[in-house]
């Protein structure tokens, strides 16, 4: 690879990154947690000037970053208060009980390089978070359409008390650093396009170090036909359109059983055709823009397409510049064919399709009928029964009665199966991920694992097996 000034940087990153992480991973655990705990204080205080840059940024309506911002500071929190007990080192049971004792250690994996997409700037900057308590130093690419919000959470984070060479940034363009991200790494973390995710995850495995990818998603709504459909329509808005529908874990595909098929797309046209699009730095805009003209332009043609396949707008279907450059309505089509590109691959933007079905085995065949497992819903008055197809859904999260929220949201990993990835995020395999376990272990003197005199090996191994059947008599771990 032919060095530029580009990558010359990341390597002096991750220079500095690995100078400086054998003194914080000696650092105790509640020492690392207090600048992230002063920090999640400071991005409250400060809410209205962070909302500002995120708006500015990515165009998104206020609504829609604030929900950023909630995640931002509930994530950190999270990890900040739990790290110190999830790093602690732990008594496992012994090879052979009082004679062996054995502990689990959870050592930092090094120098973690975190690359993060333009969708959500502050929130996915906040996975060098974790990274960081557990003993790690970071070096960081946000993406350059919008690298403000991730330069503005570093600084805080430095006023906060951490010192700047344990979160190291680099802004440049993927095709300037080539493979220099990934090759001064120990571990990857990754959120974008399941393409993207798929180089890195083969260079990683050439050079034997693990990654976590967040990668595409084309997920699916079920509505059963015992839904509050009103409840349902009002998540829907959201799943669908929130952030501009630029959300991986977003709803594309809704699938509503025939017999209320009619009312709830009267119901969901109704509620889609009163929202409000705007770029106001306040919460009088429903809906904000799409980040840029490559997004305009991939939504567009997507929906074109879809009609010239045999699709129909229902509502929205047109860009709106008027309003502003990057605006496109939110749209909902109906009639779109199963292996249709609309149904099977990625809009990420304000789109969604409407398709009925008949049974309850048809919707579960129909959600799973993707190359895609992020995210799923599942909308039904019997919440037995939703849990029930629920279980069925080949993806890493699935909701019941909420789009995406309630699962996201809650102290519990988030990830993709299939095409959408593999590791989690949020959770405590979120901060686990970030760590290798190593295992030490002690022999006491009394009984070891070969014969002792007097014994032959015959003896010997009876004298163990005979021992083992004690123990499950007992119940001995």
């Amino acid at each position: 690879m032919i060095e530029t000034e580009t990558t010359a940087a990341a390597e002096r990153a991750f220079t500095a990154a690995r100078q400086a992480q054998p003194g914080w991973a000696a650092t105790d655990p509640k020492r690392r947690a207090e600048p992230f705990l002063a920090l999640s204080a400071m991005l409250l205080d400060r809410r209205e000037q962070v909302l500002d840059v995120i708006q500015q940024e990515t165009g998104k309506a206020r609504g829609h970053a604030a929900e950023e911002l909630m995640d931002t500071v509930a994530s950190i929190l999270f990890y900040a208060r739990r790290a110190p007990g999830l790093l602690r080192t732990r008594r496992r049971p012994g090879a052979m009980p009082i004679l062996t004792k054995t502990h689990e250690y959870a050592r930092p994996r090094g120098v973690v390089a975190v690359i993060t997409p333009w969708n959500y700037p502050l929130a996915l900057a906040a996975d060098v978070v974790p990274a960081l308590l557990a003993g790690n130093t970071v070096v960081h690419k946000p993406d350059t359409k919008t690298p403000r919000s991730s330069l503005l959470l570093r600084d805080y984070a430095i006023e906060a008390g951490l010192r700047p060479e344990l979160w190291q940034t680099v802004v440049a363009d993927p095709d300037e650093l080539g493979t220099a991200l990934i090759d001064g790494a120990d571990f990857v973390s990754f959120t974008g396009s399941t393409r993207a995710g798929r180089e890195i995850a083969e260079r990683c495995a050439q050079r034997l170090i693990g990654c976590s990818l967040e990668l595409g998603g084309k997920n699916p709504m079920i509505v059963l036909d015992d839904a509050d459909l009103d409840r349902t329509v009002t998540a829907a808005l959201r799943a669908c359109f929130g952030n501009a529908g630029q959300l991986c874990i977003g709803i594309e595909r809704i699938y509503v059983d025939r017999s209320v098929q009619s009312e709830f797309l009267r119901r969901f046209v109704a509620a889609t055709k009163d929202l409000r699009l705007g770029r106001g730095l306040d919460y009088t805009a429903d809906v904000g823009s799409l980040q840029s003209a490559a997004q305009l332009d991939r939504v567009t043609g997507m929906v074109g397409r879809a009609v010239a396949d045999g699709a129909r707008v229902v509502t929205g279907g047109r860009a709106r510049p008027d309003i502003g450059p990057y605006f496109y309505e939110p749209t909902i089509l109906t009639g779109a064919a199963p292996d249709a590109e609309i149904s099977t691959e990625e809009v990420f933007g304000p789109v969604v399709t409407v398709t009925g079905f008949g049974n309850d085995a048809e919707a579960v065949r129909l959600a799973n009928d993707s190359a895609y497992g992020l995210n799923a819903a599942v909308f039904g008055g019997n919440v037995a029964r939703a849990r029930s197809i629920a279980e069925r859904i080949e993806a890493g999260m699935v909701n019941i009665n909420e789009g995406y929220a309630s699962g996201y949201a809650s102290a519990s990993p988030v990830g993709g199966r299939k095409q959408s990835g593999l590791g989690r995020r949020h959770g405590i395999p979120g901060l686990m991920q970030y760590t290798e376990p190593q295992t030490i272990s002690s022999q006491h003197h009394l009984l070891g694992f070969d014969p002792v005199a007097g014994l032959s090996r015959e003896q010997f191994v009876n004298l163990v097996l005979g021992g083992l059947r004690v123990m499950r008599k007992l119940r001995i771990r």
